[in-house]
């Protein structure tokens, strides 16, 4: 019979979580400035969908209600670029400051702060009008369209968060809160944006693609993170001890 003393000693802690794989960062990666790509030939050429983006505007701008009109303004302002990075790094704090852990949300926070430089330089580069300034209805903006900077905020946001919380070890409660905020929010902010007047169908759905393509980016970066801290604990656990001195 084993006893306790012969009983083979296990690890007080749970063994790290395997790296990601590159090929899932590459396949999103792909996908997403595939999808985004498209949006973007079709804008140029007033093709395929946006051949119908006045259209589907109107129709939303001639259908509005005061509810709708209330609870996506109260969306489009939280989605904000700025009220997202408030609310970012207040959750990066205080995620960093519980888990005692840097890199994941160190590595949220830069995934935030490439999307406000993505976002600005393919408007400039894009240089899409926006609808009519009389249709927006919380004042004008007279910044380019495409892409639509809520929507990629928001989509990189969730989509990040998500992957990086269930990529290790999460309660099934955890799991399926990320879940059913991604569905529900990247939409409805998709929404507030040609709703309220300030964005083309096509701008915010290429701001999806644009911004499954950033989580590609997000999975590529923390697979090689992973793998060098993984790489760096077995040069660590290779070193052998110093004789003791007699």
């Amino acid at each position: 019979m084993m006893t306790s003393s012969t009983r083979p000693a296990t690890s007080a802690r749970r063994p790290p979580t395997a790296a990601p794989k590159p090929r899932m960062g590459v396949l999103l990666l792909v996908l997403g400035t595939a999808v985004f790509g498209a949006f973007a030939w079709q804008m140029r050429t007033a093709t395929g969908l946006a051949a119908i983006d006045p259209d589907v505007h109107s129709w939303l701008v001639e259908h509005r209600t005061p509810w709708a009109t209330a609870l996506l303004e109260a969306v489009t302002t939280v989605s904000s670029p700025t009220w997202l990075t408030v609310l970012g790094i207040g959750f990066a704090a205080l995620w960093a400051w519980r888990r005692r852990e840097l890199w994941r949300p160190g590595l949220l926070m830069a995934a935030m702060a490439a999307t406000v430089g993505v976002s600005w330089i393919l408007k400039h580069l894009l240089a899409r009008s926006r609808p009519a300034t009389e249709q927006m209805l919380m004042g004008p903006d007279d910044a380019f369209s495409f892409p639509s900077g809520h929507t990629l905020g928001i989509t990189v946001f969730l989509l990040s968060l998500a992957y990086l919380v269930l990529s290790r070890r999460s309660s099934t409660a955890r799991r399926t809160v990320l879940v059913l905020s991604a569905v529900a929010l990247i939409p409805t902010v998709a929404l507030s944006r040609v709703y309220l007047g300030y964005h083309w169908p096509t701008d915010v759905l290429a701001s999806i693609g644009l911004g499954v393509a950033m989580l590609g980016v997000v999975v590529l970066v923390d697979g090689a993170g992973s793998r060098w801290a993984a790489s760096r604990r077995r040069n660590t656990a290779s070193i052998p001890s110093p004789a003791p001195v007699r």
